[in-house]
């Protein structure tokens, strides 16, 4: 059988400057001519920023974002005083499943602003940075969705993902269910919760931006400590 192999990640810095000189929003250009690092620089000497998005549900074509958490670090420190929280008015309505997971309720965005007025900031805050994040498709999906909705293109971005870091690390085994149950060998669970665990950190709360985003960025600590040396260039960890 035929293994296919995931796809390659884009020249990221000579992607951006290609995409610094198409972008038609003036916002979208500052944020691609700020750049970044290249695929061979050390993760000790990365901008990193870890992000976390919370949404109306898992689609993004259909749902839509609640609220965004920003918090920036390096192998060292977290610098929680440079941290960004904000709550968004979504674009579609909020389910009562989605109020159960996030806690965010139509009282909370009655006044909130809508993700356009929140952009600037975001955009500056994300300029020249890696993004960390706990499962890509959600942070850098709903994203570049959003934005194509709101300016008819979308945001393109390198991220690291800890679920994938994990994921290396706890490849699922092929091998049927109840061969699994008989040789009790559970699945190893990546969600971020679990994967703080093996790391023998805290259980936040979960669910809320900004808290989540802290986790992230004490999860890829953690992960580097343990298995991605300093010295790892982020071209062999990012997206």
């Amino acid at each position: 059988m035929r293994r296919h192999r995931a796809a390659a990640p884009p020249d990221w810095p000579t992607l951006f400057a290609e995409l610094a000189q198409s972008a038609q929003d003036p916002r979208l250009a500052r944020f691609y001519q700020a750049g970044t690092v290249s695929a061979d620089t050390p993760l000790e000497q990365a901008p990193l920023l870890a992000l976390d998005v919370e949404t109306t549900g898992l689609d993004s074509r259909r749902d839509s974002i609640v609220s965004l958490g920003l918090v920036p670090f390096d192998l060292q420190r977290i610098r929680c005083r440079e941290a960004n929280y904000w709550v968004v008015k979504p674009v579609c309505e909020l389910s009562s499943q989605s109020v159960t997971f996030h806690h965010i309720t139509h009282s909370d965005i009655q006044s909130a602003p809508r993700l356009d007025a929140v952009l600037e900031p975001l955009l500056t805050a994300m300029a020249g940075k890696i993004m960390v994040v706990h499962y890509r498709p959600i942070e850098r999906g709903f994203l570049d969705q959003a934005l194509r909705h709101l300016l008819g293109e979308g945001l393109q971005f390198p991220v690291i993902d800890t679920m994938q870091l994990e994921a290396r690390l706890h490849p699922r085994k092929r091998q049927p269910g109840w061969l699994r149950q008989l040789l009790n060998k559970p699945s190893v669970s990546i969600r971020l919760a679990d994967s703080r665990l093996r790391y023998g950190l805290p259980l936040y709360q979960a669910h809320h931006a900004l808290t989540d985003a802290v986790a992230t960025a004490e999860l890829l600590q953690a992960q580097s400590a343990t298995h991605y040396p300093a010295s790892t260039a982020v071209g062999d960890l990012w997206n």
